[in-house]
């Protein structure tokens, strides 16, 4: 804890954080102490746009687990973050997270490396609009829609239902031009867009440490960056609970819970 100290102080901070930062504010996440088995195949962008009952489905799932994401509160790792952010000592922040909770902390700027749930992109127009106009919208054409009494959320922000669950629920399109909604997140079998991979490699190529906060680095779409920084000598440093798949590059490893770590580190680094 010392040495990561010393690190922080020293400042030009890049914090690359993951799902393990947001478990403590009620959202699972895969892969650490508190993570759930993936009971279902991933929805991919090929079958969400090519297959209507799958585009269905995932919308039903999705709608039931939003509430869920659109409750959550930042947490004691999330406001230290924003903390060291405002203290000048973090510099940047990269989310592999979905949920906006570093901004709800009150972090800014916030490169979102997989997009946020909290918009709707029309893929037909462009149209970005919120996703709390769309719930409303959806909440208005399936009322009563409950077909889970206390449906388990996932970490991708969904719950899991059979197809004959989600056979009845209504979706909607553009309210714009008619055409096709989805959350404006990246899902599997597409790419992450480049203006946001070249802005995080360029917020890890010059910075004096990177800070991993809650990621197990299991999925090359984050660990990229650690690798880069390890190339060009940049101090790593890992807070998680369990190990990463970049444990062997870290100059300082924290396996506790970020909460009461990060808000230690923010205290007494700032």
């Amino acid at each position: 804890m010392d040495r990561l100290i010393g690190l922080v102080r020293d400042g030009g901070v890049v914090v690359l954080s993951g799902a393990g930062l947001s478990t403590e504010s009620g959202i699972p996440d895969y892969r650490g102490p508190s993570g759930l088995q993936r009971s279902a195949t991933p929805m991919t962008y090929q079958t969400f746009t090519g297959d209507p009952a799958a585009r269905r489905r995932y919308w039903a799932r999705s709608y039931l687990g939003w509430r869920t994401i659109a409750e959550a509160a930042p947490n004691d790792g999330h406001r230290a973050v924003a903390r060291l952010q405002r203290c000048g000592l973090v510099t940047g922040i990269v989310t592999q997270n979905v949920d906006g909770l570093h901004q709800a902390g009150g972090a800014d700027p916030v490169i979102e490396l997989h997009g946020g749930l909290d918009r709707v992109v029309c893929l037909d127009c462009g149209d970005l609009t919120a996703r709390t106009a769309l719930d409303l919208r959806l909440r208005r054409m399936n009322p009563g829609f409950h077909p889970q009494e206390s449906p388990e959320v996932n970490p991708d922000g969904d719950v899991d239902l059979t197809d004959e669950q989600a056979a009845d629920f209504a979706t909607a399109d553009c309210g714009r031009c008619g055409g096709m909604l989805k959350p404006d997140v990246v899902f599997f079998g597409e790419q992450v867009p480049m203006p946001r991979v070249e802005a995080a490699f360029g917020l890890v190529e010059g910075a004096a440490a990177l800070l991993v906060l809650g990621s197990s680095l299991t999925v090359l779409s984050g660990r990229r960056f650690v690798i880069r920084a390890a190339k060009l000598g940049v101090p790593i440093a890992i807070v998680n609970q369990g190990p990463t798949k970049s444990d062997d590059a870290a100059a300082v490893l924290v396996d506790a819970p970020l909460g009461k770590t990060l808000s230690r580190l923010a205290e007494l680094a700032g």
